[in-house]
């Protein structure tokens, strides 16, 4: 029986997958099982997988179709999965080779932690860093996250998971398989939210542990499930459904509460103003910001004026560049 299971749910990501897999193998914690599960990728993905099946600690499962939801993958992948520790590994980032005998270390140590995560840096699509993964939560709390520290779950829930998910990529997590499947799993109806919704359940059960050092690394692309809910507007319903969630479970106080309320405004509002987006949907997602935020409508037109103010001064702008080059 192997301590940890590290699951890899791929799909399309042929390019990116030898280092993923490599910097696995390569970890200075050797105790575990591979899964390489593949979603009827359309790219060289299964070639590339297949490259493996000589290490006997892998195994791979390929699906006949996809099944169109990364939290499917590792529905499937903690079913097939030994380990009492898991790993789930995407198959578009990597890793230090310490990442895996850092966070397990802590697990071991410390049984009140349901889950330990790293900080990651955030790398582009041809693997340049480009800074932390975590730049954004520096709005909540600019020094939190570049210390290590240990919390009460569901006091980490009350302050800060109540504004967003403040664990920034999956591949930074290690996790204990008993309080995953005590907590239901992820949820598979989530497309955006569903790592986001899991964290903050498995917190509830117990502590969470944080490693400012950067063992992981985060690439950002245009393919990534992110990227693409983030055109759609999806992602912007589902974290004001998380936040609403998140209310109905937890007590903020007023200051966490009106920041919460600021950070969904970020999601929410440009879909609102997106005219490409289906009326139904922006008329959606103003009701569901509406019957949370007393302030929304507030925002929403703070917001809208800034963005006529920009729009007409960069047409003035260009009138004025117009009328200087005719004088010339």
């Amino acid at each position: 029986m192997p301590t940890v299971s590290v699951i890899v749910p791929n799909y399309n990501h042929a390019r990116f997958l030898r280092q993923r897999i490599d910097t696995i193998l390569a970890q200075t914690f050797q105790d575990f099982e591979l899964i390489l599960l593949d979603d009827h990728s359309t790219d060289e993905s299964r070639t590339i997988l297949r490259e493996y099946t000589s290490d006997k600690r892998v195994r791979l499962e390929f699906n006949g179709v996809n099944s169109g939801s990364p939290f499917k993958q590792w529905k499937k992948g903690l079913e097939m999965a030994c380990g009492k520790y898991i790993w789930i590994a995407e198959s578009d980032d990597y890793a230090d080779k310490r990442l895996l005998g850092r966070l397990v270390g802590i697990l071991e140590e410390e049984p009140a932690v349901t889950f330990a995560y790293c900080r990651s840096w955030r790398v582009t699509q041809d693997g340049q860093q480009d800074g932390f993964a975590d730049y954004y939560l520096a709005d909540m709390d600019p020094q939190r996250w570049t210390g290590d520290f240990r919390a009460d779950g569901r006091e980490e829930c009350r302050n800060y998971f109540v504004h967003a998910n403040s664990v920034p990529n999956a591949s930074s997590v290690v996790f204990r398989k008993t309080i995953y499947e005590r907590v239901g799993g992820a949820d598979e109806h989530l497309r955006a939210c569903g790592d986001w919704k899991l964290w903050v359940l498995m917190a509830f059960e117990g502590r969470v542990a944080y490693l400012s050092e950067p063992l992981n690394y985060y690439r950002e692309h245009e393919g990534t499930v992110r990227s693409n809910i983030r055109q759609t507007g999806l992602g912007a319903g589902e974290h004001l459904a998380m936040v609403r969630w998140m209310l109905e479970r937890v007590t903020p106080t007023d200051a966490v509460l009106e920041k919460a309320y600021s950070v969904a405004s970020i999601m929410w509002i440009p879909a609102v103003l997106n005219w490409r987006l289906p009326f139904g949907l922006r008329w959606t997602l103003l009701k569901n910001a509406l019957s949370i935020d007393p302030r929304a409508m507030r925002r929403l037109i703070h917001l809208a004026l800034i963005m006529v103010r920009r729009k007409l001064a960069k047409e003035l702008q260009l009138l004025r560049r117009g009328f200087e080059t005719r004088a010339s």
